[in-house]
């Protein structure tokens, strides 16, 4: 306590002294208020306690902690908090970030004196639990385990942290210690089910906020209509990157700190280039003010973004989530959001992000043309009243587990006794294991039995693969890395790729040897990859009558293939031309939620054949964009499939599928809240002021058959036809 008070803290808020009360009484615990609530500080006090006790012990190592950030930037911070706070202790507490950056010669040290351990999932997954002989002084001393930001461990990443971290009590029951979970979350729906889901122990909760802060304007702003037209004849809107850019500039030009959340890495550098170039016209001076921030960079281009934005020396930054999570940027102004972020939880850790100092601040959510988007800046109730969503994950989805069943027989054979840990599908897959020679039983245990490593086996980011590398073909310069699965969409022939505001066209993507060659370029346009896609039934698993319709559940597979790209003019977003495409197509097995209809019930709705492609397009092209405000997920996390006859059903059918091996959960969650989802969806359309579809209602900018047919009066007949009378929904 006598450091807490050194930092000019006399009395912890009230939810900081109950979280910690619970640590200390040996109870795992989540703290889920808002963001600035003293999160840290609630975690920290036992956690520096113990360690301070811990340096008493004849190694000076008598307690160890192990945090656990989503992000490289996170735990980074963390360390510049934890040495601040920890100083006048002298070095009885000694952070140490262990990640992918952290040089080789450091990390022995780390392994043998450091007792409080930064790092990521990723990291502990690769780099820690398979090497634990090495760390065997650290675990067996391990006191607590500090989970930042659990929120964002969600769909299958939260599925592969789950089993990551049910390897590490494993390990650390072996070596005589059982740690205390501690995590800090944004404000989530029963977040001790949440976070019990995540680490399997019992985990109460501390959510009543008692912290003070500023007050925050909050904006929804709707980009308006322009005079040209897209696919279809349909009206164009200006773009939410456009929008931005300029928020952006005119803050900066008033010396407002601000930082401009975008989705992607592309809108990112975009943003900050056009806003750059506007500044310039103002005042030659400030361009040099703004910079992008994302993943992907090199470990010292972010290093150094991170030191200029605390320095004061960057008035703006267009960044991606890699800087939303808990980076302290007090001093913020303004926080701008660029298109609705999936999530409201993250919707409030991006809008908190200014004002951290307790002044006042200016969130301002700028609307994508996209069916969520346009339902949220027409039903305002939805952000600001509603509670927040179910953090969704599904530890055991066998796509997940059977490589950490694996990676966990490599790290010490797996036993009768293990398996309870694991979930109760682990005993139904050692089969298929030692089938496919991955696993070999001898006597009462499972062995690993190949050469290589086992944690090597899955991306626990869900991306799989090895990751693309993107070369500059005139001079061999590494410029960075795609996902091996994101590659078709994000670096194929011809694709636009920005990178530190600096534009290049992908001229070659070679799959076999896992490289994009690239060029420097100054094209007027970005690009937007297509494609096709079937499915097919596997197994139905829940089925329920909707009305007459039918509303379904299970396994489905989807065969999908880009098949070729948009080029957009820049800050219109209008589309100058299509270029086809050569890429192998793609098999996944996966979950889906889907609903069926009768002649009878297309009659009704007067749905003709003429139009009945059109309808069931575009309510499949809206359910998806719909579909992230009831289940903790990204659109582009999940796909669609519709059709007129399906060979499986015999009936007209909209399916909505999870975009991962085995399933994450989202579709699941979709037919556990039908009535909910599909009614905002009928409102979202029905809100549009467009006559006959655009891409804020039913056209998707992904949709591999030039979002042609669609009907937008067919699927407001047809949804409002299906919610009425009341179906008997889960």
């Amino acid at each position: 306590m006598a450091a807490i008070r050194a930092a000019g803290i006399e009395h912890p808020w009230e939810h900081q002294a109950a979280a910690a009360e619970h640590a200390l009484d040996g109870e795992s615990v989540v703290v889920a208020t808002g963001t600035a609530s003293g999160k840290s500080l609630a975690y920290l006090a036992p956690v520096l306690s113990a360690l301070a006790d811990g340096a008493e012990a004849p190694n000076g190592r008598g307690a160890t902690a192990l945090y656990l950030a989503p992000t490289k930037a996170l735990a980074a911070d963390q360390r510049r908090a934890v040495r601040e706070l920890a100083a006048p202790l002298g070095n009885a507490v000694r952070p140490a970030v262990y990640d992918g950056d952290t040089p080789f010669e450091e990390r022995e040290w780390v392994r043998q004196y450091a007792n409080y351990v930064l790092t990521n999932p990723d990291m502990l997954h690769r780099g820690i639990l398979p090497s634990h002989p090495r760390w065997s002084s650290f675990l067996k001393a391990l006191r607590y385990v500090v989970i930042d930001e659990c929120h964002t461990y969600r769909g299958v990443f939260g599925s592969h942290v789950a089993q990551v971290l049910r390897r590490l009590r494993r390990l650390c029951a072996r070596y005589g210690s059982e740690p205390v979970f501690l995590l800090a979350s944004a404000t989530a729906s029963d977040p001790a089910a949440a976070a019990s889901r995540l680490t399997g122990v019992a985990v109460t909760e501390v959510t009543d906020d008692a912290s003070p802060r500023g007050e925050v304007v909050f904006a929804l702003w709707e980009p308006p209509l322009t005079d040209l037209r897209g696919e279809k004849g349909a009206p164009v809107r200006r773009t939410a990157t456009a929008e931005t850019a300029d928020l952006l500039t005119d803050l900066v030009v008033q010396g407002v700190r601000t930082v401009a959340f975008v989705r992607s890495r592309r809108g990112a550098e975009l943003i900050s280039v056009i806003a750059q170039e506007r500044l310039a016209e103002v005042d030659r001076s400030l361009p040099r003010r703004v910079a992008a921030y994302r993943g992907g960079y090199l470990p010292e281009e972010r290093r150094a973004l991170e030191r200029a934005l605390h320095s004061g020396e960057l008035l703006g930054l267009a960044a991606t989530t890699a800087l939303e999570l808990g980076v302290d940027v007090s001093g913020l102004d303004a926080v701008l959001i660029t298109g609705y972020p999936g999530t409201r939880a993250s919707l409030w850790q991006q809008a908190g992000r200014a004002g951290r100092s307790g002044q006042g601040a200016l969130a301002v959510l700028i609307a994508r043309d996209d069916p969520l988007d346009t339902y949220l800046v027409h039903h305002p109730e939805a952000l600001f009243r509603r509670p927040v969503e179910a953090t969704v994950l599904d530890p055991d989805n066998p796509y997940v587990l059977a490589p950490h069943l694996c990676a966990a027989a490599a790290e010490i054979p797996l036993t009768d006794a293990d398996l309870d840990l694991f979930g109760p599908a682990a005993r139904e897959l050692l089969p298929q294991l030692e089938a496919a020679k991955l696993l070999r039983r001898r006597a009462t245990a499972w062995h690993w039995t190949r050469r290589e490593r086992a944690s090597d086996l899955t991306d626990i980011r869900g991306g799989g693969g090895r990751p693309v590398q993107i070369v500059e073909a005139s001079t061999g310069r590494l410029l960075g890395t795609v996902d091996e699965s994101a590659s078709h969409t994000a670096v194929h022939d011809g694709a636009v790729h920005l990178h530190q505001g600096r534009t290049y066209l992908v001229k070659h993507l070679d799959l076999e040897d896992s490289v994009a060659l690239v060029e420097e370029a100054s094209p007027p346009f970005s690009t937007t990859a297509r494609d096709t896609t079937a499915i097919s039934i596997l197994e139905t698993e829940t089925e329920i009558p909707w009305g007459r319709a039918r509303l379904c559940f299970g396994s489905v597979e989807v065969t999908n293939q880009v098949v070729s790209y948009l080029r957009r003019k820049l800050i219109t977003g209008e589309v100058l031309g299509e270029a086809k495409l050569d890429l192998p197509p793609r098999t996944l097995r996966t979950r889906a939620v889907w609903w069926t209809v009768t002649e009878d019930q297309l009659d009704e709705a007067r749905i003709t054949p003429e139009i009945l492609g059109g309808a069931l397009h575009a309510a499949e092209h809206a359910s998806i964009g719909l579909l992230p405000l009831f289940a903790t997920c990204d659109r582009w996390d999940i796909g669609g499939v519709s059709v007129p006859l399906h060979p499986d059903t015999l009936l007209p059918t909209v399916f909505v599928y999870d975009g991962h091996p085995g399933g994450a959960g989202f579709a699941e969650r979709g037919f556990h809240t039908a009535r909910a989802w599909l009614t905002a969806t009928r409102d979202a359309i029905a809100a549009c002021e467009c006559e006959a579809g655009c891409p804020s209602c039913i056209q998707s900018p992904k949709c591999g058959n030039g979002n042609d047919p669609l009907h937008k009066r067919g699927a407001l007949r047809l949804l409002t036809h299906l919610l009425t009378p009341p179906p008997s929904t889960p």
